[in-house]
């Protein structure tokens, strides 16, 4: 059994305090035989306002493998159901991670700290409970990247090896993840209690993640409709940002859709690079449910099913009229999210663009059908999404001489960079301006699939020098320094078109 032996963190365990076991059971990290530190965020580290030097040595190996458990913490194991590729399992619930407890930042925001494969808990369903070094080193580089992107997510504090092997496709070297969270509160959360007709139970819990993320709804007379229409506004949010740097989630079941709006869950993720809607390289997904074109009406699809859920608490009382008229309410969020979506999105690719992003309304529809037509000659011409947006911003100065050569057609392109010009340069402002600020939100380097592949690889061999380089060259996606430039050249198209990812479990 764990043992109490260091106090880095100044919990204050709300969940845990706030709502009883049913919504949780306690637990125990498993015991391993030879932790060892592979990976701190030290910049995180400060931000909770825990002291990294306490963390950095065997003390903190112990703390981040599940030896040692910090005094304050309370390991849960949370309960949630979900949709899994449109089939809905009642109970699901943390397999293989552990709620330690919370802390409040040197921010003032209450942040989630959890382990994740740290052993089996009561919802393992015969499961190890258990990690490996690859995936768990992959949480941190797509989790780092997309922080430094600007999009919301959880992020990794560490990662432990265990020094015992774990049986997947062969035996690989364990290893636990220390994983923050605004809040791990999911849609699939909501369903469980909904699915058992716990409407006391979904009370509480709706009521916790109102005081939790949308403290201004709290005790208002709509506040359960109000918090559907924030998970859905939030969520048409982030998925625009996905799309927007070319992100596929790959497994957006009701159980890894937060109702904080971060992303979470890096397992089967990926980045695409020809442009295609219909990417899909997740090995579990093979009809396309979660290709990256079906990202926005999935998560529509999603907010349904929290819809669904908070059902009897969005109706005044059972009468029919009343939920007649809470049906009527929920529908009209879920109808209304296409169009937050579109609103998100079309900002983003304006900057992307280089165009003002509060463009006037009467300029959407011609705006929309430049972006529209821009990854029509991306998708026709198999053109690199993460480049062509790049290259558009020297575009922006004149140096066509960058982006031309992507393109088989450059006559398709020509035509498409004169309505750009003519568009872009409405607004005034010089083109060195324009690019720039292009610069800032149109990254140089991403996690590129076969650098991660090869970084995790390496890891696994006990390398740690390749995740190192690439972690830190996620971290300025902006820069497209020339000491990035491994990291900028898309893979060779034949290893993208084998190209598969896998959840590790």
């Amino acid at each position: 059994m764990a043992v109490q032996t260091l106090t880095p963190f100044r919990f204050d365990n709300s969940y845990a305090r706030a709502l009883q076991p049913g919504f949780y059971a306690p637990a125990r990290p498993a015991t391993v035989p030879a932790p060892r530190l592979l990976f701190l965020n030290r910049e995180l580290a400060d931000e909770l306002g825990v002291d990294a030097e306490a963390l950095g040595g065997e003390a903190g190996a112990a703390v981040f493998a599940g030896n040692a458990l910090p005094e304050g913490a309370e390991p849960i194991a949370q309960a949630y159901a979900g949709h899994q590729f449109g089939g809905f399992s009642p109970q699901l619930g943390d397999g293989r991670a552990l709620l330690l407890g919370e802390v409040i930042d040197t921010h003032g925001r209450r942040r989630d700290i959890a382990l994740k494969g740290s052993g089996r808990t009561a919802f393992s369903r015969g499961g190890d409970g258990k990690a490996a070094v690859g995936p768990m080193l992959r949480e941190v580089l797509i989790g780092e990247a997309m922080h430094a992107l600007g999009i919301p997510t959880t992020r990794a504090l560490a990662v432990a090896a265990t020094g015992e092997p774990v049986r997947r496709e062969a035996l690989l070297p364990g290893a636990v993840l220390t994983r923050v969270a605004a809040s791990h509160l999911r849609v699939g959360t909501f369903q469980f209690f909904a699915a058992r007709g716990q409407i006391d139970q979904l009370r509480q819990l709706a009521d916790y993640a109102i005081a939790r993320h949308d403290p201004d709804l709290v005790g208002t007379p709509d506040r359960f409709l109000g918090l559907l229409r924030r998970v859905a506004q939030r969520q048409a949010a982030l998925v625009a940002q996905w799309l927007n740097v070319g992100f596929i989630h790959g497994v957006m079941n009701t159980d890894n859709m937060t109702v904080s709006g971060e992303t979470i869950d890096y397992g089967p993720c990926a980045f695409i690079e020809a442009y295609d809607p219909e990417a899909v390289f997740s090995s579990i997904d093979h009809g396309g449910r979660y290709a990256y074109g079906n990202q926005p009406l999935i998560a529509r699809w999603n907010i349904a099913r929290l819809a669904e859920a908070l059902l009897p608490l969005i109706a005044a009382s059972e009468d029919e009229a009343d939920v007649a008229r809470a049906v009527e309410q929920a529908t009209e969020v879920i109808d209304a999210f296409p169009a937050w979506h579109a609103a998100a999105l079309l900002r983003g690719q304006r900057a992307k663009l280089g165009l003002p992003v509060d463009a006037r309304p009467d300029e959407d529809e011609a705006d929309a059908a430049l972006v529209a037509d821009w990854l029509a000659l991306l998708q026709a011409q198999k053109v690199d999404f993460t480049l062509a947006w790049r290259r558009l911003a020297d575009a922006a100065e004149g140096q066509d001489v960058w982006l031309q050569p992507l393109f088989a057609d450059p006559a398709a392109l020509d035509a498409w960079l004169a309505r750009w010009h003519a568009r872009t340069g409405a607004h005034g402002g010089t083109g060195a301006d324009r690019a720039a600020r292009m610069r800032q939100v149109n990254p140089a380097v991403i996690p590129r699939n076969h650098q991660v592949e090869a970084a995790l690889a390496a890891a696994t061999d006990d390398d740690l020098a390749p995740f190192e380089r690439l972690l830190a060259a996620l971290k300025r996606p902006f820069d497209g320094t020339a000491d990035q430039a491994d990291y900028m050249a898309p893979a060779p198209a034949d290893v993208t078109a084998g190209y598969q990812t896998f959840c590790g479990t």
